[in-house]
């Protein structure tokens, strides 16, 4: 414990997990490290839990994003969730959220920080992150996210650090932590170049603020992406080939742009596809540092990454832990709002590739609710890269449920990221670059190289009836969202038996 602690004077407030639990109290509100189940809070939530099973309990749940070691699973289980933010990806927390059991705020990943420095979320009464040590000069080092964990230590009242022995002790030195500032005061950000390093390598923390150290030695849970299929190997080609006509006509260099790449096994797969590419070289500015990353670092393709959380399969996960030192001089964790921070985005002149459950004939994207009600996970980061980047590119599957669904559809039934922030379109049957193209000349594009072929005529069908209504955008506002009817109350979107058999 004394090489992980090595400030005297915390030396002797290690409790555990169950004392740590009891300073919790109903109605308060935790700020919990941890992102995109990486680097998070595990003990002391869990513990809270089993507390639950003896006391009526609630409290508010901030994060990074979502949790690993089931801890969403446990906490919506046992009903302690009052209000959860920014955003979560467990299939009961989802549930519960969708039958109204607890609220969700669902925001862009870069807000959080920013509300609670400028106090317009209820105040975080005690923030619980996980640590593989604690410097001689108080400094609290992350593991494998950062996340929030530096906004929730700043602003808590109260100050629960989880030191991970499971986690290793060459993590340090793998992080920039930088304090923004409030807005109005701040200045620019001095970061000019993905592999710059302009903060602290911990988290600065008033040391009076921690009342409890709680020994653990838990892995983090692995990543639940799955290997690249077929039809993604087709959208990474589609992306490629994109790539490839923009190199060629100047706009990209041959070491692209930084990279940026959502959370998920489409968006991870897509990029795993650049492994086969002649592009080298590369650099990763993004949140999520997933196992196409680290194929690509391992193949000499990526020169450097920045993120601010490292998610992997287990065999990666593995691998990687056991020998980190060959990554600490390509590899750096930031925390979430300056991952995802506009003024960075925009000045490095990233590519974005993000995931959606649908799009229209227009352009539009809706990344988040099923059906336009049912919320699934959360916008996460996407509309951070989304607005700002150099290339704003998503990614999906054109049909989903055995053809069922068309991902691409007259109007999407909930709007994340408008027409003005999406530049192009990729799935298995092609991409559509839709840059200076007005809205009337979008659909034929978009449905000619995106939709699937049982879905087009009915697709363009439905645009040519809008344009007899004219408009700069035509719609058919009685039919905009007879696709998503038509699912709910038959199973599927097609309005009849489709002709194509290939």
């Amino acid at each position: 414990m004394k090489e992980r602690v090595r400030h005297a004077d915390l030396q002797n407030r290690v409790v555990s997990r169950q004392i740590a639990a009891s300073w919790i109290e109903d109605g308060m509100t935790l700020g919990l490290s941890g992102f995109t189940r990486a680097g998070d809070a595990k003990a002391v939530p869990l513990a809270l839990v089993e507390r639950a099973k003896k006391e009526n309990l609630k409290v508010n749940v901030y994060t990074g994003a979502s949790l690993g070691s089931d801890v969403d699973r446990l906490m919506a289980e046992a009903g302690i969730v009052n209000k959860r933010l920014p955003f979560q990806a467990d299939s009961v927390m989802r549930k519960k959220i969708n039958e109204g059991d607890m609220y969700f705020v669902d925001q862009h990943l870069s807000h959080t920080a920013e509300y609670l420095r400028n106090d317009a979320l209820e105040a975080v009464d005690v923030a619980i992150v996980e640590a593989v040590s604690i410097t001689e000069d108080g400094f609290i080092i992350p593991t494998t996210s950062v996340g929030n964990s530096s906004i929730f230590v700043e602003k808590a009242k109260t100050v629960i650090v989880e030191l991970n022995e499971a986690q290793p002790l060459a993590l340090e030195g793998m992080h920039d932590i930088y304090e923004l500032g409030k807005q109005g005061e701040r200045n620019p950000i001095p970061l000019q170049h993905v592999d710059d390093r302009i903060g602290t390598q911990g988290i600065p923390v008033d040391l009076d603020k921690v009342k409890g150290i709680v020994l653990t030695n838990q892995q983090d849970s692995p990543s639940t992406i799955v290997p690249p299929d077929e039809e993604t190997a087709t959208m990474a080609d589609h992306l490629i080939q994109f790539l490839r006509k923009e190199n060629k006509e100047g706009r990209l260099p041959k070491n692209l742009a930084p990279l940026q790449s959502g959370i998920g096994s489409v968006a991870n797969a897509v990029l795993h596809g650049l492994l086969e590419s002649e592009f080298t070289d590369l650099e990763v500015y993004s949140e999520v540092l997933q196992d196409a990353v680290f194929d690509l670092l391992d193949a000499g393709k990526v020169r450097f990454a920045s993120g601010c959380s490292i998610t992997l399969s287990e065999t990666k996960l593995e691998g990687l832990l056991s020998d980190l030192d060959r990554y600490k001089d390509r590899l750096v964790l930031r925390p979430q709002e300056f991952s995802n921070h506009p003024e960075i985005i925009r000045r490095l002149g990233l590519i974005a590739i993000n995931t959606a459950l649908e799009f229209d004939i227009y352009g539009n994207i809706n990344s988040t609710h099923v059906s336009g009600t049912k919320m699934m996970n959360g916008i996460g980061g996407s509309g951070d890269f989304a607005r700002n980047s150099k290339l704003s590119i998503f990614v999906t599957k054109s049909i989903a449920k055995n053809g069922n669904i068309s991902s691409v559809v007259p109007f999407v039934s909930h709007v994340d990221h408008t027409e003005h922030d999406v530049d192009v379109i990729v799935t298995e049957q092609g991409y559509a670059d839709l840059r200076g193209l007005a809205p009337i000349e979008r659909p034929p594009v978009i449905i000619k190289n995106c939709a699937h072929p049982m879905y087009r005529e009915q697709l363009l069908n439905y645009f040519e009836e809008a344009c007899k209504r004219g408009g700069q955008t035509p719609h058919v506002l009685e039919k905009a969202f007879s696709w998503h009817t038509n699912f709910a109350n038959n199973g599927t979107m097609l309005e009849k038996t489709p002709q194509y058999s290939g």
